[in-house]
């Protein structure tokens, strides 16, 4: 590796970091004395223009397998890229919801925050090494402690942070006591050389405790059980906007990074010449200790069932969304841990804990639904930042007779919670039919079979408190009939999202199409 290569790598990153640094400058310099909504408008474009300058800057360097040493890979699987591209979109629609917002008069520091709490996500998307995963990681999760309590005037706020900062801590010490393992191990903090040397010497108990911590670092990025205690207060405290990013672009990057770390550390490739000795080990490991992919498995079926049932308590909108957010982390953990394959084992858990493999159907199959989800939170943060603004109060009984205050909000709330709870034909629907049959597809049996009839039955339970939010949008009479008014950037914004969950669901080929079509552009 040289410089130039490790530069042309890292030209999105940079294009962002540029951008953050001209948007302090012309906030804090140029238009210091302006007014704040001029601020907010320039800082917002400038933010904007940053992450198209990124897009441009990916497929510039995106060339195919283009790696920078051992550290950093594009398009790999043909999913590294799709993601970058996605984390870029998602960050400007968020930053586009910051117009209508008046939670703060330091716009620039926000939004240069956000822009370099996205550069981490790209970096830690297309990371492969243990050092850059961790240095990735740390830029992105800063950023958003710091954006949980840019609402200065709000002690929520500050709790939520304090609260996220904490959790955020302590999950990086079992991530890095995990990489410390792995590193003891192999000898090497790169993913492909941890690989080789298990596929070499067979896994041992450690490799099993590493994982465990690294599972728990991870699981808490992802808001999965039982590492999603910071998630409802977060989601509650936080500025509508920072809510989004966290909701959407954090989970984008964070899934991304779990998806490398299977297919890179369990990958079959390494472990081919050893699969006698790895299955044998295993049989005499078995009933002592618990196998890899069982514990996804058991984190999978606990986000689920625990994010759905308190889902149907809450009387925030936000704290709802929350709850979901830890469920559907648990669709998308299944989804992830069914790249493992059988290897002669017939056990109940056999098909979850032998070689993970880089089946692009089912990789394809996650990123699909992680994409459409962070679209989805987005706008449905948008609406309640914009219900928030005109009642005070995120509550259930906030969005009585939404459809009468403004019907174009209230449609674009039906179209995303619609969407959320999988009903067809819009995009949520398709995410999940194409995850359980992914599921289905890698592994038969009773296993695979019962637990995506469990996300079924969980996906039933959701449309429950959907519902109760659009029965009082639609159904329930209002309070106040004053009309609420929307900026029409914001609006704007929020149409696009819901006609673009309504066209993916009439059409999911092309998102399918575009997320397959990173094999030949990167």
């Amino acid at each position: 590796m040289n410089y130039t290569d490790l530069f042309r790598a890292t030209m999105p990153e940079t294009a962002l970091e540029v951008a953050a640094l001209l948007v302090l400058v012309v906030d804090l310099g140029l238009l210091r004395k302006a007014a704040l909504k001029v601020r907010v408008v320039a800082a917002t474009l400038l933010g904007v223009a940053g992450c198209t300058a990124a897009i441009w800057a990916m497929y510039v360097t995106g060339a195919p397998g283009f790696s920078a040493g051992d550290s950093l890979l594009l398009g790999e699987g043909g999913f590294i890229g799709a993601a970058q591209a996605g984390i870029l979109v998602l960050t400007a629609l968020t930053l586009l919801l910051l117009i209508d917002s008046d939670f703060t008069t330091h716009v620039g520091e926000f939004v240069a925050v956000v822009l370099m709490s996205a550069s981490g996500g790209l970096l830690i998307a297309a990371a492969q090494d243990l050092l850059v995963i961790f240095i990735g990681l740390e830029l992105l999760s800063l950023g958003l402690y710091i954006l949980t309590a840019f609402a200065k005037s709000s002690a929520k706020s500050a709790e939520a942070a304090l609260k996220y900062y904490l959790f955020g801590g302590m999950s990086a010490a079992f991530l890095l006591f995990g990489f410390s393992y792995f590193y003891g191990l192999s000898g090497t903090t790169s993913l492909a050389g941890i690989a080789r040397a298990i596929g070499s010497t067979g896994p041992s108990p450690l490799v099993y405790v590493a994982w465990i911590l690294v599972v728990a670092g991870l699981g808490f990025k992802v808001a999965a059980v039982p590492f999603h205690l910071w998630a409802p207060d977060t989601y509650e405290g936080a500025p509508a906007p920072a809510a989004a990013f966290i909701a959407s672009v954090s989970k984008v990057a964070s899934f991304t990074l779990l998806i490398t770390v299977c297919l890179n550390i369990f990958s079959p490739g390494p472990l081919e010449g050893s699969r006698g000795s790895v299955a044998a080990f295993l049989g005499q490991f078995y009933g002592t200790a618990v196998h890899l992919g069982s514990i996804l498995l058991i984190v999978a079926a606990a986000s689920m069932i625990l994010g759905n049932l308190a889902a149907l308590v809450q009387v925030g909108v936000r704290r709802l969304l929350a709850y979901s957010a830890i469920a559907h982390a648990g669709y998308i953990l299944l989804g992830i841990s069914t790249h493992a394959s059988i290897s002669g084992q017939t056990n109940l858990f056999g098909f979850m804990f032998s070689q993970f493999h880089a089946e692009l159907v089912s990789t394809s199959a996650v990123l699909f639904y992680v994409l459409t989800y962070g679209l989805t939170t987005i706008g449905a943060f948008g609406v309640v930042g914009v219900v928030e603004r005109a009642t005070g109060s995120d509550k259930l009984d906030a969005f009585l007779g939404l459809h009468k205050r403004n019907p174009l909000l209230a449609g674009v709330l039906l179209v995303l919670f619609l969407s959320l709870a999988g009903i067809p034909p819009l995009v949520g629907f398709w995410a999940k039919f194409n995850l359980f049959a992914a599921v289905l597809g890698v592994s038969a049996g009773p296993v695979p079979f019962g637990l995506v009839a469990l996300a079924i039955a969980m996906s039933a339970v959701s449309l429950y408190y959907y519902l109760q939010v659009l029965k009082r949008a639609y159904v329930m009479k209002p309070v106040d009939e004053t009309p609420i008014r929307v900026h029409p950037v914001t609006l704007l914004v929020l149409l696009s999202i819901a006609i673009a969950v309504v066209a993916l669901g009439c059409f999911p080929a092309l998102l399918q199409n575009w997320i397959s079509s990173f094999n030949t552009i990167n």
